[in-house]
């Protein structure tokens, strides 16, 4: 062992011992918490000890400590002086604002000790579904504070994906029931990427959110989460399927249809059909029919006696395979061009994958095999494609150094569409990619919290205000963890 853990942790455990903890100059915890165990527990309880993160403080060594077992945490100080504080931070919102658990545990250091700490303090406030972070900070005495990096015990945060999960949590807003600042379709499929985690890990610790996001959001913009866009709408849609598939409440599944149905008033000969992106707006483009195609196969596959959902599905996909959206490099650029040609518009990621999940739906729907050969053609066109994975590294062709824009969520349903695909086919054939693309992220694309940024290959840039980085890398981990 190194550091102070190694060196004078063990003696200044010892010297607590024969300290009475009434003689301890720690402040009183604000806003206490109680969970397991309530806030100002003595870390001599502790059932473990990592220290996930520390830093450097004009000198002294300012350390996070965490008690999985109890999902609490506590700070501590060495190569520290008489009067250096020492104190916990706590955060609500991954990191972004601590008003309300900040100073925890606040202490000096006493005369003739050169190392001290804190009492221990809850991560999370199960009570009022608060998915926690803590951070401990330290300054000398008239000096500047330092803190670590926001860390978390392994409390819903025992996996990669349980981990991602829970960092996307902590963006989730009970006040909207959307993620952060209420981005409509990009919280669409951060729920879908929750839901699929919870039915990959089996953690349900946030099942909550659904019906949550449900309750709040049912008649917000045109109702059952409709609006003049029909991407949008499609989004919402495939989040009632995964929701019903998961829960089994059949008010998901009817606000499913009710999507499909919304989008299917959008359909217009023009161009020989396809259904429009904005329902104001002459454009149809290949995320939107994607979405219908996925949308209305997986209805049908889950309502008996249907003929309506698969004949739609079937018109879709008869049109999309002949529209052009489908270059020669097996990619699909952006939409089409009022002469009704492929406009050559960007091969964003995501039109490469919703297409993979649309195929497998309606294979499993009809039992053509060929829908499945055609979806394996495309997924090897976008896996082998060197331009959207330079270095072999899935990367936007238009990647943005943040996670704010719409762009940030477009990775995660590309990851999510080649996971089911994959999963469809015996030789499981892309589980080597997912687990590349993985590795990547996870080693470089990440802070202590297990926030992802938006490049998997690095460079790591903090995400700030937007959930579409998190979501995607959901997305990914939920894929490569059924692989």
């Amino acid at each position: 062992m190194t550091g102070y853990r190694g060196r004078a942790l063990g003696a200044l455990i010892g010297l607590l011992l024969c300290v009475p903890l009434a003689s301890l100059a720690i402040a009183a915890p604000r806003a206490e918490i109680c969970n397991r165990h309530c806030d100002g527990r003595d870390p001599r309880l502790a059932t473990g000890d990592r220290i996930p993160v520390s830093a450097d403080a004009s000198g002294s060594t300012v350390e996070l400590h965490v008690d999985d077992g109890d999902a609490m945490g506590w700070a501590s100080v060495s190569g520290a002086g008489e009067g250096d504080q020492v104190w916990l931070d706590r955060s609500f919102d991954g990191g972004k604002t601590w008003g309300s658990g900040s100073r925890l545990g606040d202490t000096t250091v006493p005369a003739g000790q050169t190392g001290w700490r804190t009492l221990m303090f809850n991560a999370d406030d199960w009570n009022a579904r608060g998915v926690g972070a803590l951070r401990a900070c330290a300054a000398p005495a008239g000096g500047d504070a330092a803190c670590t990096g926001w860390a978390r015990p392994d409390w819903n945060a025992g996996s990669r994906s349980t981990a991602a999960a829970t960092a996307l949590m902590m963006r989730y807003r009970q006040d909207i029931g959307l993620f952060d600042t209420g981005n409509w379709w990009t919280s669409a499929n951060a729920l879908t990427a929750l839901i699929d985690n919870i039915r990959v890990s089996g953690m349900r610790g946030y099942e909550y959110a659904i019906a949550h996001t449900y309750d709040l959001n049912l008649d917000a913009q045109g109702g059952d989460f409709t609006n003049e866009y029909l991407d949008d709408t499609g989004w919402w849609g495939l989040a009632w399927i995964a929701a019903y598939d998961l829960t089994g409440d059949g008010r998901y599944l009817e606000t499913a249809r009710a999507d499909a149905d919304h989008m299917a008033a959008h359909w217009t000969s023009d161009c020989g059909g396809g259904v429009l992106w904005n329902q104001r707006k002459t454009y149809k483009n290949a995320i939107t029919n994607e979405l219908y195609l996925q949308l209305n196969a997986a209805l049908h596959n889950r309502i008996p006696g249907d003929a309506t959902y698969l004949q739609r599905a079937r018109d879709e996909w008869a049109w999309f395979d002949a529209s052009g959206m489908i270059n020669a490099a097996g990619l699909v650029n952006d939409g089409i061009t009022e002469g009704c040609a492929n406009n050559g518009d960007t091969t964003w990621t995501y039109n490469q994958g919703v297409l993979l999940g649309g195929l497998v739906e309606l294979h499993r729907a009809t039992g053509e095999q060929e829908l499945l050969d055609r979806a394996r053609a495309l997924a090897d066109a976008s896996t082998a494609s060197e331009y959207l994975n330079p270095g072999g590294v899935l990367r936007e062709p238009v990647e943005a150094d943040d996670c704010f824009g719409d762009g940030a969520s477009f990775k995660g349903p590309y990851a999510r569409g080649l996971g089911v695909l994959d999963a469809a086919l015996d030789d499981r054939p892309y589980a080597a990619y997912l687990a590349r693309q993985a590795e990547a992220a996870h080693a470089n694309d990440r802070d202590s919290l297990d926030a992802y940024g938006p490049h998997w290959n690095g460079p790591y840039v903090a995400p700030g205000d937007g959930h579409g980085c998190q979501h995607s890398a959901l997305d990914l981990l939920n894929a490569a963890a059924q692989g």
